[in-house]
């Protein structure tokens, strides 16, 4: 591999990044990062032999930029970007709700932008990234951001018009596990359980269960009646979940999710 890539902002989800591809194949000496802080650079310097270098430095040296700054400071980067961006630089935004056309705008005419939205399992190579092209993405520049994605987990194209819903379901949805098992360690104290044995079976039936919809080709419908015996234990706690309407808020939760992303696409703070 002989391109060079560029992680600008590399905070915990840009060195996962970088982590991936150099486990993958990717060398130390084709990575290029910024930092905010000189200390962060070096650290990352350190730690994974990368080369930290500026923001116009990056611009003008490697093939590809990786932008994974704070959606709210996307413009001011891309202002820093701009003078310096030749038009056949690949640009890869992970920014949450901001559009390709948003890049294309500030940039040389021309330059091919792919839109991925990734998610915080990334730092143990298990994430789930959506991957959309702009008006002037490639098939090879879709296939290239696949391969540097694919370093940390799984990748999946969809058109940009389904990126603010998939910001909602896999952006976001690793928090919705987290809070589904905090609740539900809640709910083994009171049964009568340590915190900590409580924890343990809920992350491992959590991992099985996971494991299983990912495998068995079965849908959750299916899985779930299979736990489901007449007038046992599940359905009671299935009838408890209906009647709170879990269901529903999910439903509402992740259009609340959704919208906010078309927000921060309109430049809403």
């Amino acid at each position: 591999m002989t391109q060079k890539v560029a992680v600008l902002g590399t905070g915990k989800i840009g060195e996962a990044l970088l982590s991936g591809m150099i486990r993958a194949g990717w060398a130390p000496a084709d990575l290029l990062v910024t930092a905010r802080r000189p200390e962060r650079a070096e650290e990352l310097r350190t730690r994974h032999g990368v080369t930290p270098v500026t923001n116009a430095e990056a611009a003008k040296s490697a093939d590809t930029l990786i932008l994974t700054v704070k959606p709210q400071d996307m413009g001011t980067l891309l202002d820093e970007l701009a003078p310096h961006v030749p038009a056949d630089r690949l640009i890869i935004s992970g920014a949450a709700g901001i559009p390709t056309s948003f890049f294309e705008e500030r940039l040389a005419t021309g330059t091919p932008v792919v839109r991925v939205m990734t998610n915080t399992p990334a730092l143990v190579d298990e994430a789930m990234s959506v991957i959309s092209a702009g008006s002037h993405a490639t098939e090879a520049h879709l296939a290239h951001a696949e391969e540097i994605f694919g370093a940390v987990g799984k990748t999946l194209r969809v058109p940009e018009s389904q990126q603010d819903a998939c910001t909602a379901l896999s952006g976001s949805g690793p928090a919705y596990f987290f809070y589904l098992v905090e609740a539900m360690t809640d709910a083994g104290i009171l049964l009568g359980l340590p915190r900590d044995k409580a924890h343990d079976l809920i992350v491992q039936s959590a991992i099985g269960a996971a494991v299983m919809l990912r495998d068995s080709g079965e849908h959750p419908v299916k899985l779930r009646e299979n736990v489901t015996s007449p007038a046992g234990t599940t359905i009671n706690a299935i009838r408890e979940l209906e009647n709170h309407g879990v269901r529903a808020a999910l439903i509402a939760a992740l259009e609340a999710a959704r919208d906010r992303s078309r927000e921060l696409a309109s430049g809403n703070s």
